[in-house]
């Protein structure tokens, strides 16, 4: 199995429920794929290209970093925003922690961050 999108791709995360793709690209999309049905959600918060992407354990919600800064957690599989967050630079990578309630994120100025999930 292949999928095909219209831009490059600079980062993917696996869903660890098995059901879904998402794949940051250089058009500052985010596509959200089902790894086995033709449905699809595309995101659209970021204003550069999407850097990492990292889906929560519990495969509810996961996170979008970016060279415009930001920070983005959205529900899966269909995106609505839970919230956004801006860095002071590019946001490279991302972790969540295992248990869901930590995530830290490394950034273009050697800073990493951390951000404690209350819900």
């Amino acid at each position: 199995m292949f999928f095909l999108v219209s831009f490059q791709i600079f980062s993917l995360g696996y869903c660890p429920t098995g059901e879904w793709l998402a794949v940051g690209m250089e058009s500052s999309n985010v596509e959200v794929l089902h790894v086995s049905k033709p449905d699809k959600y595309q995101l659209h918060l970021h204003e550069s290209c999407v850097l990492s992407l990292k889906f929560a354990y519990c495969g509810k919600w996961f996170v979008s970093t970016g060279k415009d800064n930001l920070l983005n957690a959205w529900r899966t599989p269909y995106g609505s925003s839970i919230f956004q967050s801006k860095e002071s630079s590019s946001v490279l990578s991302c972790d969540i922690s295992p248990d869901d309630q930590f995530i830290v994120t490394g950034s273009g100025d050697k800073k990493a961050t951390v951000y404690e999930v209350i819900y």
